[in-house]
């Protein structure tokens, strides 16, 4: 594990930014493991101005994405795919038929995850995964439970979940309550994952996922376990960094 620590979100967003930049030089064609949400903004912000100057190339590049809401069209303004075309997708030179999110309208649910977990195999894989963590240490939607589920599957999402997204939807009731997300074993196959970690709202959480007991009841501990894990928090999520 490499922590990165960081003063604030910006540079926290530039820092991980250049991970995702280096890893598209390298590998052209790499598969890109992505999130959805406001700590990987800025992330995607980042990309995007690397591309506008001309100095990074999408058109090999294929990504798959964590999760998105079940019971979602595409064209749903809180769908995660509608967030990935607006904040990526549309703004960089990447094939749309490369870039990848589970179905939300699949009307055979266990066919759809099946389908995703035989995508990402076929594809050799995640090169590196974007991740970053819930208030209640969930990893995608793979919410606090009794074990760790290995692939792609459907949950029912936590009452703290669903409380934390409401923001983004014009009143809670409208929140879906399942998603579909990539489970444990998909994520920590990736060949490297970075973590990204903004403000001190998650700075309890951050600590014990990384230092706590390895335990599906705080679904990021499992991270401690790969091999190539890059944290990268500013300082309010570091806790005041007496433990970095």
């Amino acid at each position: 594990m490499r922590i990165v620590k960081t003063k604030d979100y910006d540079e926290m967003s530039r820092k991980a930014a250049n991970i995702f930049f280096a890893q598209i030089v390298l590998k052209p064609d790499s598969v890109l493991g992505l999130a959805t949400g406001s700590s990987v903004l800025g992330l995607y912000e980042n990309l995007t101005a690397s591309f506008k100057c001309g100095d990074l190339d999408f058109s090999e590049v294929k990504t798959v994405n964590l999760d998105e809401y079940a019971g979602l069209d595409g064209k749903n303004d809180q769908s995660y795919r509608f967030y990935m075309d607006g904040n990526l997708f549309s703004k960089v030179n990447i094939k749309k038929e490369n870039t990848n999110l589970p179905d939300g309208l699949a009307k055979d649910m266990a066919a759809e995850c099946a389908r995703y977990n035989s995508l990402i195999e076929s594809f050799g894989g995640v090169d590196i995964q974007l991740l970053g963590i819930g208030h209640n240490g969930h990893i995608g939607f793979n919410e606090p439970d009794c074990c760790f589920i290995k692939g792609t599957h459907v949950v029912d999402l936590s009452v703290s979940t669903i409380k934390a997204n409401a923001r983004f939807f014009a009143d809670e009731k409208d929140v879906p309550s399942q998603a579909y997300t990539m489970g444990i074993q998909n994520i920590m196959q990736a060949k490297r994952i970075v973590l990204c970690v903004s403000g001190s709202q998650k700075a309890k959480i951050l600590r014990e996922a990384l230092f706590g007991d390895v335990t599906p009841q705080v679904p990021g501990s499992v991270l401690q376990l790969h091999p190539d894990l890059i944290v990268v928090a500013d300082e309010e999520a570091l806790g005041g960094s007496d433990w970095v």
